[in-house]
């Protein structure tokens, strides 16, 4: 063994638990050469782990990540440069970059997103360039960026922002170049572009703008000196509306054509009233141009501790209508399960850039809750001599107090009774002509006489009324019966077979 080679032999066993296998230090399928890791294209859902914590580029793009989780890239401290590009991100969840803070440049561009929270992008102190073009992005809010001091480009084109919020672009104090092309933005305050003190590149071009009083300051501002931040395209705004300015430029325009109708607004009914629980629905409707935003508010109560009510406003931000048609908006308020706290003032407000117009809208509440609604009464039983008792009312306050079930047994009690009593009165009905109709109970002493009146009676009797009354007086003639029945078996104790001898009825004459 050569002089020097022990110590060359120790000097690699300690160097050796310092350099780890390549393959161990680098996620699986990526490829890592020096402080950059790759993973593009590889059908990844999520950040793979065992990437380098020394990570300082770290490329991610077109891949399927569709969120990422909270803490992820927490060991990734040292990352200056991450490229997301062309995944399915849907949302930031606030703090997703906190551990990021020498983060240089952030590429987001063509994914999902559709708004950008507030904090979406607190610790990124160091980042220079942030790229969100082709997402779908609809509305930018006050301070999306307020964590970003230190940004100088911006890129938002290809997306379809419609509202630029006055604060929206707040904290870019360094921001050199702001990228808007090619959204659906119709205006643009004057508010919004003043935090930006360091710009020198602004594009604009490919919007529909509405060329209306607020955009009049866009077009003074570039003819004054705004141009130099506008290339030659970029000077070339373009008017979509009103009709009678479309296709025309905004710097061709005279300041006296972009003029704008103030709102007026409508409530319908001024005053309401509505039952403990129940769900209340007030349209307000506005008209002027540009279309006026419509938003409801309740007014503060005058007493502290007064609980007060949420209202919804539903379509607060109404869409214009179509070319040539009538500029008119509306808001609905929306309460449902109304409470004692729903009750007061409300305000229906329309504004644009013309001005604004309130309308205000009482609420009463009323203590009582409605009635579940009652069942009809029974029809009443048919006239006849029924009953004479007398029942209860269906009407009435104690019948109505009754659940549902026993108004029901109470109704058809009384239709049974109404059916019992009509059967009796048929019966009564029935044996009352039998009786006419059937001859006078058989015997010897027994008469009729041709007064009906008195009914049978004996001689004696008929006698007594010949002589009182002179009435005729008829006898029965023997020799003809009327009726005669056979023999009859004998009665139990008697005799088996003995005959009795039934009553005869007999004919009577004069």
């Amino acid at each position: 063994m050569a002089p020097g080679a022990p110590t060359l032999l120790l000097l690699w066993l300690l160097w050796l638990p310092g350099c780890p296998p390549r393959a161990a230090a680098c996620p699986a399928a990526c490829r890592c050469y020096s402080a950059t890791v790759e993973c593009g294209a590889l059908r990844l859902r999520g950040v793979p782990p065992g990437i380098p914590p020394g990570t300082q580029t770290l490329f991610l793009q077109d891949n399927s990540i569709a969120r990422l989780d909270p803490g992820v890239l927490a060991p990734l401290a040292a990352l200056r440069r991450l490229y997301l590009h062309n995944n399915s991100l849907r949302a930031l969840e606030p703090g997703a970059f906190r551990a990021q803070s020498r983060l240089l440049e952030l590429a987001l561009t063509g994914n999902r997103l559709r708004g950008l929270r507030v904090g979406a992008f607190s610790g990124l102190a160091q980042l220079r360039a942030l790229y969100l073009a082709g997402n779908q992005l609809g509305q930018l809010l006050d301070f999306t960026f307020l964590h970003l001091p230190r940004l100088q480009e911006l890129h938002l084109q290809d997306n379809s922002i419609e509202l630029l919020e006055d604060q929206a672009l707040a904290g870019l104090s360094s921001l050199a170049l702001l990228d808007l092309s090619r959204n659906h933005l119709g205006t643009l305050s004057r508010e919004a572009l003043r935090p930006l003190a360091s710009l020198q590149v602004l594009r604009l071009t490919e919007n529909p703008w509405r060329c209306d009083c607020a955009l009049h300051w866009l077009g003074a501002w570039i003819k004054e000196g705004g141009q130099r931040l506008l290339s030659s395209r970029d000077k070339k705004i373009v008017c979509a509306e009103p009709p009678r300015l479309a296709l025309q430029s905004l710097l061709d325009v005279s300041g006296s054509s972009l003029i704008c109708i103030p709102p007026s607004v409508h409530v319908e009914p001024l005053e309401a009233t509505a039952n403990l629980g129940e769900d209340l629905r007030v349209a307000c409707q506005a008209s002027g141009y540009p279309q006026p935003l419509v938003t409801w508010r309740k007014v503060a109560q005058p007493r502290d501790g007064q609980p007060r009510a949420q209202a919804q406003a539903e379509g607060g931000a109404p869409r214009p209508g179509g070319p040539g048609g009538p500029d008119t908006g509306s808001g609905m308020l929306f309460l449902s399960n109304i409470t004692l706290a729903h009750a007061g003032k409300y305000e229906c407000e329309a504004s644009n850039a013309g001005g604004a117009a309130r309308v205000p809208f009482q609420l009463l509440v009323n203590l009582s809750r409605p009635q579940p609604p009652q069942p009809a009464p029974p029809p009443p039983p048919p006239a006849g001599p029924v009953s004479h008792e007398p029942l209860q009312e269906a009407g009435s306050m104690a019948f109505r107090a009754l659940g549902l079930a026993t108004q029901t047994a109470v109704a058809a009690a009384i239709a049974l009774l109404a059916l019992t009593a009509l059967l009796l009165a048929a019966m009564i009905c029935r044996r009352r002509r039998k009786r006419k109709k059937a001859p006078g109970p058989p015997g010897e002493g027994a008469l009729f006489v041709n007064d009906y009146s008195d009914g049978p009676c004996t001689f004696a009797q008929l006698e007594e009324l010949r002589d009182e009354r002179g009435h005729e007086m008829f006898v029965i003639d023997r020799s003809k019966p009327l009726f005669a029945d056979a023999p009859t078996e004998a009665a139990d104790g008697a005799g088996p077979g003995l005959p009795l001898q039934p009553p005869t009825a007999y004919e009577i004459h004069c």
